[in-house]
């Protein structure tokens, strides 16, 4: 198996177990968690807590709205949230 293919399968891998297993976590836990998220980010008002229902893509595109955040760290911040609920 040439190189490039094998850092493509380590890549894919770690992508899928360590983000997409977040999301999923995020999603099936989310009416345990929101008021987590609530806490860490106070300026997210019911109706955007509402609108992000799970959705870590949501939670990302609200928190770039609210905070200022750019992509990266609307990203990092919702990575590390996910870290930690895990």
């Amino acid at each position: 198996m040439p190189w490039r293919s094998i850092c493509f399968n380590l890549t894919v891998n770690y992508t899928y177990t360590g983000v997409f297993m977040n999301a999923d976590v995020l999603k099936g836990k989310w009416h345990e968690i929101k008021g987590q998220v609530k806490a860490k980010w106070a300026k997210l008002t019911d109706d955007d807590i509402d609108y992000v229902s799970g959705r870590a893509e949501e939670l990302r595109g609200v928190l770039q709205k609210k905070y200022g955040y750019k992509k990266d760290e609307a990203d990092r911040e919702v990575d590390d949230f996910m870290k930690s609920i895990n």
